[in-house]
């Protein structure tokens, strides 16, 4: 059975998407900022009710264990971005992707990322795959939308693994 690259890629995506919603389906609001080190990356609420992640442009040594809260950020900051670039438009910057706060409204927020992304691949063809992407790489790496694709959908299976080993931690 042939397959072309644009189905392999949704595949692989659709894949990997019910691993993470196995760990969504059974979070609880305490579940996301919850500290399972002394050294950890989380979110911070910010007085206008919004959210700030912790960062640093190079990561520090050792590397903070990040909570479900960060890790759920950090998840729809670099999709986010992808679709941008995906779609073809200005990419946002860290700082412009809201996190929606521990809960139902992050769980729909990826939820409909997920909707997105889905959306986005079922409208390319192999030949868009061959279009450079300077995401999440710099644009002189000289690699592909099938390169970002391929990416985003790895770090979508680590960052869900990372939620879920927190989620069976926090239950025992």
């Amino acid at each position: 059975m042939s397959m072309t690259r644009c189905a392999a890629l949704r595949w692989q995506f659709e894949l990997v998407w019910p691993l993470f919603e196995l760990h969504l389906e059974q979070l609880q609001p305490d579940d996301f900022l919850w500290e399972p080190a002394e050294l950890c990356w989380t979110m911070h609420e910010t007085g206008s009710g919004g959210w700030v992640p912790d960062w640093t442009e190079v990561e520090p040594e050792p590397i903070p264990v990040p909570t479900v809260g960060w890790l759920t950020w950090h998840i729809g900051w670099w999709w986010s971005v992808a679709l941008d670039h995906a779609r073809g438009e200005v990419p946002r910057g860290r700082a412009d992707i809201a996190w929606p706060g521990p809960g139902q409204p992050t769980i729909d927020w990826l939820r409909g990322l997920h909707d997105a992304w889905h959306e986005v691949l079922d409208q390319l063809d192999d030949t868009d795959l061959d279009t450079n992407s300077a995401f999440p790489w710099n644009a002189d790496a000289e690699l592909t939308l099938a390169h970002m694709i391929a990416w985003a959908n790895a770090e979508l299976m680590k960052n869900a693994a990372e939620v879920g080993q927190l989620r069976l931690l926090r239950a025992v």
